[in-house]
């Protein structure tokens, strides 16, 4: 028994000491290394002072952000929020205004620029670059950056993961060492949760998001899958964006400038690369287009000029940081010249009632195009592990042409003039509160004929993904009917700012809606049933009474399975039947056209 013990405590060993391989790294050099001459031995931040091979905790992290703010007046640290285990959520702002952030809605003449670090904890380039940049804000260096641009920075979204820290979170990715976990306390992905807005953290965010209301809003990401040379990629709705006019902005004034900044500094900038197959790049990459669970397709819906940054995590540490620096600086200084621009696009989306929406995007292969891509080349061979064929990169830069392929919505909904959401439905209520949403509560019991949504072939998923159970809405069919909406219940008006976030959170089809993620689950379940010694002979009268049920019937016996199952045949009867639960399945949100 003791040699076991010791042979299994020696294997242990020998496996935890094994360090997963990545593939070569490409040979990088770049102007932005300039960045880190001339700084004084004090201010030296903690991944510099390890040469990036560490990334300091939360602690090190608010003690180096508070020396900044001891040292200039440009720089401010605000307390937005706790996370779940009572961490402080901190804002640093950068600015010449005297009270850039205030406790109602900003009005800046500035370009409201706001830069979102960890939010998947152990993808911490944003938070060390955002230190250097402050840093040489803060000792005059880079302060012209603040004369049309205010700078808001959350160093660590989700904190708690931040402090998960430790030296296997992320195998595939080059440094820091121990780096911070992906998710919460409670193992919630705060990119999946801007909608459905679970976690106390996203909750604390949104608030700040409706307080600040940025022209701008990044999110810095590390991103996985493929080898390729790109180390900075990035993009933002645009095709198809709810907010059209700012990501024009976007593309014709912030997307040259940044590009032009990197490869000015040695950086290799690149759109966000997904490949469709991570074993085979003929099949190309996807031009996503992110629904509102994710950061900047949230932002679409707000309209703010929302872009999603994916360094790649095969680059090594400190060339990612880098380039998260420039890109950042570039931001706001582009961000700042041409703040006028953006504005106008901002405020002429907020006007905007888009009359339609175009929900579950999906690849559109007819309108694939060729691109160059700047690739590493691979070599595929027959795994003994796995059993099939697996890619193995080389470290060697080739140009290829491959083919990128957009998405385009598949479910389309009108907008109503307003959703009526029947009283009790507290949780979809408070959500739409957490948002930020206008809606008038319902004084007094108020009878209305309006469309409704039956729900035929919903279904249910398998398994919960992100805490909640997702529901498919199928294809609605839509109803008209009389309906009494009690005291407690709302009307939510599409004639506001936000009418986009209320269409995506109110359309049963919308991936990201309520709906979607399981807030009207109960409206599935049949509470009411009806016993086979009733329904048998009750469905021999409805057939004799009916000769078009007859046929209906017997064209829907052709189905083997359906024919097979006595409770569905009697089933059948049932739902077609008076005694039918009429409320079963359908959605208690009316329609005001």
């Amino acid at each position: 028994m003791k040699n076991l013990l010791i042979c299994t405590l020696l294997f242990s060993a020998s496996v935890s000491a094994i360090e997963a391989p990545l593939p070569p790294a490409l040979p990088w050099q770049g102007e932005s290394e300039k960045l880190l001459n001339d700084v004084p031995a004090e201010w030296i931040t903690p991944a510099e002072q390890s040469q990036f091979a560490t990334t300091p905790n939360y602690d090190d992290t608010i003690a180096y952000l508070r020396r900044l703010q001891r040292q200039s007046p440009l720089i401010q640290i605000q307390e937005f929020g706790r996370s779940a285990q009572g961490r402080p959520l901190l804002l640093v702002i950068a600015s010449n205004n005297p009270e850039p952030l205030l406790n109602k809605r900003l009005r800046s003449p500035n370009a409201r620029v706001l830069i979102q670090a960890g939010i998947h904890a152990g993808e911490i380039d944003g938070k060390d670059a955002g230190l250097m940049l402050l840093r040489d804000i803060a000792l005059g260096k880079k302060t012209a950056l603040l004369d049309n641009s205010d700078f808001y920075f959350v160093p660590v979204f989700n904190v708690d993961g931040h402090e998960r820290r430790g030296g296997n979170n992320r195998v595939n990715q080059r440094g820091p060492n121990d780096m911070g976990w992906r998710t919460t306390a409670q193992n919630l992905n705060l990119n999946r949760d801007y909608m459905k807005a679970d976690s106390i953290e996203m909750q604390a965010m949104l608030r700040l998001l409706q307080r600040l209301d940025p022209d701008v809003y990044i999110d810095v990401h590390v991103t996985d899958g493929i080898d390729y040379q790109y180390d900075i990629t990035y993009g933002f709705n645009d095709r198809f964006a709810v907010s059209p006019r700012t990501a024009g902005w976007l593309r014709t004034q912030l997307q040259p400038a940044l590009d032009k900044a990197l490869k000015k500094a040695g950086h290799l900038p690149g759109p966000l690369i997904f490949a469709n197959n991570n074993r085979d790049l003929s099949e190309g990459i996807s031009d996503w287009h992110a629904s509102p669970r994710f950061s900047h397709g949230y932002g679409d819906l707000r309209h703010m000029a929302s872009v999603l940054i994916e360094n790649h995590s095969l680059k090594p540490y400190k060339q990612r940081v880098l380039g998260t620096y420039v890109l950042i600086e570039s931001i706001l200084e582009t961000s700042g010249k041409h703040k006028a621009a953006l504005k106008t696009a901002r405020e002429g989306d907020k006007a905007q009632r888009q009359e339609s929406f175009g929900f579950q995007h999906q690849a559109d292969e007819e309108r694939a195009r060729n691109i160059e891509f700047a690739a590493v080349s691979h070599e595929n061979y027959e795994s003994p592990i796995s059993g099939r064929q697996e890619i193995r990169w080389t470290g060697l830069p080739i140009n290829l042409t491959i083919k990128q392929v957009p998405s385009k919505p598949t479910a389309f909904v009108t907008t109503p003039k307003a959703y009526w959401l029947d009283a009790g439905w507290t949780d979809a209520i408070e959500v739409l509160k957490r948002h930020g949403i206008r809606y008038e509560e319902i004084r007094q019991p108020t009878k209305r004929t309006m469309e409704f949504y039956r729900l035929d072939d919903s279904k249910i998923a398998s398994s919960n993904f992100e805490g909640r159970t997702l529901v498919d809405s199928g294809t609605p069919r839509i109803e008209s009917r009389q309906h009494v909406f009690m005291p407690g219940s709302i009307r939510i008006s599409t004639d506001q700012e936000l009418s986009a976030l209320v269409v995506a959170l109110m359309e049963p089809q919308s991936e990201d809606s309520l709906f979607a993620w399981g807030y009207f689950l109960p409206v599935l379940n049949a509470t009411e049933y009806i016993e086979g010694y009733v329904i048998e002979p009750l469905a021999a009268k409805m057939l004799a009474a009916d000769p078009a049920l007859q046929a209906e019937f017997n064209e829907a016996l052709k189905d083997e399975s359906f024919a097979a199952d006595p409770r569905a045949r009697l089933r059948w009867f049932y739902q077609r039947s008076p005694y039918q639960d009429a409320m079963h399945r359908l959605y208690p949100v009316g329609i005001e056209r």
